[in-house]
């Protein structure tokens, strides 16, 4: 588990976790609306030298940002109870990084392999980041940032 107090540090947690980062890596993010996965991506993107803005797919439902390693950004929120082909496993396997936003609308497509993550607001308004490695190298990813901070906790 991790604890951001600022929007920048969320941003800065994000340009970490990239260096980690590998083709065809999924990493999800579920939270409240308002808990800071976009800004996170926005790390993220930082880290796989986008630079383009990164902002939410809310209405495109993905966009593509061409980086180190392309950026496939969903945001699956208006996805629940769909049940059409959207193409999302290509891109899943398109050499990119996969960062999901609401995952859970579409868990039955999610390869098995993944980093969950998990974004709480406390009421002090600063995030709480829980992770949840699922496959030896999102575990391994965890480890190297838990050798880092000691601030992780395996879910």
């Amino acid at each position: 588990m991790r604890t951001f107090y600022d929007e920048k540090s969320v941003i800065d947690f994000g340009y970490e976790l990239s260096s980690y980062l590998f083709e065809n890596s999924v990493i999800t993010l579920s939270g409240d609306l308002g808990a800071g996965k976009t800004t996170f991506t926005k790390g993220i993107g930082k880290g796989l030298d986008i630079k383009k803005i990164i902002n939410s797919p809310t209405f495109t439902i993905v966009k593509i940002y061409q980086g180190r390693l392309p950026l496939y950004h969903f945001d699956a929120y208006r996805l629940e109870n769909h049940d059409e082909e959207l193409g999302f496993e290509e891109m899943f396997e398109g050499g990119g990084v996969s960062v999901i936003e609401w995952a859970e609308f579409i868990g039955d497509i999610l390869p098995v392999e993944r980093l969950e993550i998990n974004i709480s607001i406390q009421d002090d308004n600063s995030r709480v980041f829980t992770f949840r490695p699922i496959g030896k190298q999102y575990e391994d990813i965890v480890k190297e940032i838990d050798s880092d901070e000691n601030h992780i906790r395996h879910i």
